[in-house]
């Protein structure tokens, strides 16, 4: 039992203990969490990264009106779309419109804190529960 918890006379179970430290952490975690995806993403390299230009190495990147298309031989020369390629945030962008990343990053944060509190609420419910 803390000493706030003396002081009232009441006697809280730890288990429903939400003191001002976890509210903040999670505050400051969804805040920091917020800004860079929102923002410091827009300063990432637009390069590939360091598999994408292994996989790469004796292809020349050609765009024509079908899109991109790799000239050469390498491994990436065969590879193919993954199946969440045509999904609204696929290649860190809002349905494939450019200068989009914060956007997209803003959204997946919201999306992914929203379904880890729905997790970790039913998880928490069902333990109240027994």
């Amino acid at each position: 039992m803390s000493s706030g918890d003396q002081e009232s006379g009441k006697d809280v179970p730890a288990a429903t203990r939400t003191g001002p430290g976890r509210r903040a952490f999670l505050v400051t975690f969804g805040v920091v969490a917020l800004f860079i995806a929102g923002i410091v993403s827009y300063a990432a390299s637009s390069s590939p990264d360091g598999l994408d230009s292994a996989t790469q190495r004796g292809c020349v990147l050609v765009e024509n009106a079908g899109g991109e298309q790799l000239r050469g031989s390498c491994i990436a020369q065969h590879a193919t779309d993954h199946a969440m390629a045509s999904s609204p945030l696929a290649d860190y962008s809002w349905f494939g419109v450019g200068r989009t990343t914060g956007v997209a990053g803003v959204i997946g944060v919201l999306v992914t804190l929203a379904l880890a509190s729905a997790v970790f609420w039913v998880i928490a419910n069902r333990r109240r529960g027994r």
